[in-house]
């Protein structure tokens, strides 16, 4: 990898609700800590997403100093995944992606 390259990980639950948008926001964090951000792009999404994220993980990470309050769940596409060079599922993994696409689940 060159230092010019962008390199995206994906991070993907069933409603992302929970799991993948606390993920998410905690790599969006080591990110900007890092200095990272022209380097690195986070994508978050479900396969059925909810219509809003659990209260109760707004409420924890917020004891971190992650505000989830405004974030909403979206749906990923197979292309957004494509897009992806790691994605990181958590404990849902039915993705059939492009080869070249890492895919780790988490088994959570």
């Amino acid at each position: 990898m060159s230092d010019d390259d962008v390199v995206t990980f994906g991070f993907v639950c069933v409603q992302n609700a929970g799991r993948s948008q606390m993920s998410a926001a905690f790599a969006e964090r080591e990110r900007a800590e890092r200095g990272l951000s022209d380097r690195v792009d986070v994508v978050t999404g479900g396969t059925h997403p909810a219509e809003a994220v659990h209260p109760e993980v707004v409420d924890a990470t917020a004891e971190l100093d992650t505000n989830l309050s405004d974030r909403v769940p979206r749906e990923v596409s197979t292309d957004d995944l494509n897009d992806c060079d790691v994605v990181l599922t958590m404990g849902c993994s039915t993705l059939d992606l492009d080869a070249d696409v890492e895919v780790r689940d988490w088994a959570l």
